[in-house]
């Protein structure tokens, strides 16, 4: 049975479904119609200079001669489909141009002035054709579950670990929180993660990871399940608040599990008994300053020494699925399949 998710309540009727939302940046609505009008009056210019260069073959019912301001009255008129029929062209050149110019100036005006309706048919087709490229490129993705405060640190930890924005997808129910998250360049998904057509929608089949960081602990177990049941290889990490719920969500199918109340307390702990040691650990999760703590293959000339012998700070030896501390017996001599977690410094970051 399923169990209610506190994350579902808090979608609205009017949030917009469950559609995908992409980044987006559109202009203002006075620079829109400011363009518009531009438009219009270029067309506008554009037909009372093709009339009066040809003025000689219109005529004018009320006194035979047309000026300039007869060309502006003309175009004016004929532009806006009016047609009084005091000015006619009578030469073949005139006529000629009213076909091949003039009707074709027309036509575009009006387009112009009911280029709201088409302007948002455009604009769905656009979206429409931006999604499915969207769509049909995303691969290896990563998909983050819930945009509040954790969901929100772990995507800035792995875009300054290089991830592209643009293999970012945000799920949330709140559309205010996927209008931030388009705001930062990433797609978003409104909706319940724990629905699988929601997760479908972020191309959860074709992930190549998950972070799940929902408010409520019954939620992610839900989402970690349904994101499982999608994907079978994926990478599964899930934050819970309960140390005793992580259990639970590891036999849901999450690979990691972080315990975000606890973390945060030894953390705390910590910083109480040595404030230098905490900024040292915060300095360490955080990606991109001061020395960074990353996981990287052996290479070609590590092969065969030591751990000692690395130019880097080796903390644990990862060989299949066992982790080996620094100074375990067994973590040397390194093999080309071991994985090294190391402390670097971080990249210098260019102004």
């Amino acid at each position: 049975m399923k169990l209610p998710s506190h994350d579902a309540a808090a979608r609205t009727p009017g949030d917009g479904g469950h559609r995908v939302h992409l980044p987006h940046f559109p202009a203002g609505p006075l620079r829109q119609v400011g363009r518009r009008l531009l438009l219009a009056l270029l067309v506008l210019v554009l037909t009372v200079a093709i009339v009066y260069v040809d003025r000689a073959g219109y005529h004018d019912n009320a006194d035979d001669q047309v000026d300039f301001l007869d060309s502006v009255y003309y175009s004016t008129v004929t532009l806006s489909t009016t047609g009084y029929g005091d000015i006619v062209p009578y030469s073949d050149s005139a006529r000629l141009s009213n076909i091949l110019l003039v009707t074709p100036l027309r036509v575009l005006f009006l387009i112009i002035l009911v280029g709201t309706t088409l302007e948002v048919l455009a604009e769905r087709t656009r979206e429409q054709y931006r999604l499915n490229r969207w769509r049909s490129a995303l691969r290896d993705h990563t998909v983050v579950v819930g945009f509040g405060t954790k969901g929100r640190s772990a995507v800035e930890t792995l875009c300054a670990t290089g991830l592209p924005k643009n293999r970012v997808v945000v799920v949330d129910p709140n559309h205010k929180v996927i209008e931030a998250a388009n705001a930062e360049g990433f797609a978003g998904v409104v909706g319940d993660a724990t629905r699988s057509d929601v997760l479908l929608r972020a191309e959860a089949q074709r992930a190549r990871q998950f972070v799940i960081a929902t408010q409520r602990d019954d939620t992610a177990v839900l989402v970690t399940l349904t994101a499982r049941q999608l994907n079978r290889g994926a990478n599964i990490v899930a934050a819970v608040r309960e140390e005793e719920n992580a259990p639970l969500l590891r036999q849901s199918g999450a690979d990691a599990v972080i315990t975000s109340a606890s973390a945060a307390g030894r953390l705390l702990g910590m910083s109480v008994q040595s404030p230098t040691a905490g900024a040292v650990i915060e300095d360490l999760i955080q990606q991109g300053t001061g020395l960074d703590l990353v996981e990287r293959t052996v290479v070609k000339a590590e092969v065969g020494k030591s751990v000692r012998d690395t130019e880097d700070l080796v903390v644990s030896v990862l060989r299949g699925h066992r982790l080996l501390a620094y100074d375990d017996p067994d973590a040397s001599p390194l093999q080309a399949a071991d994985r090294l977690i190391t402390i670097v410094r971080a990249p210098m970051v260019q102004e």
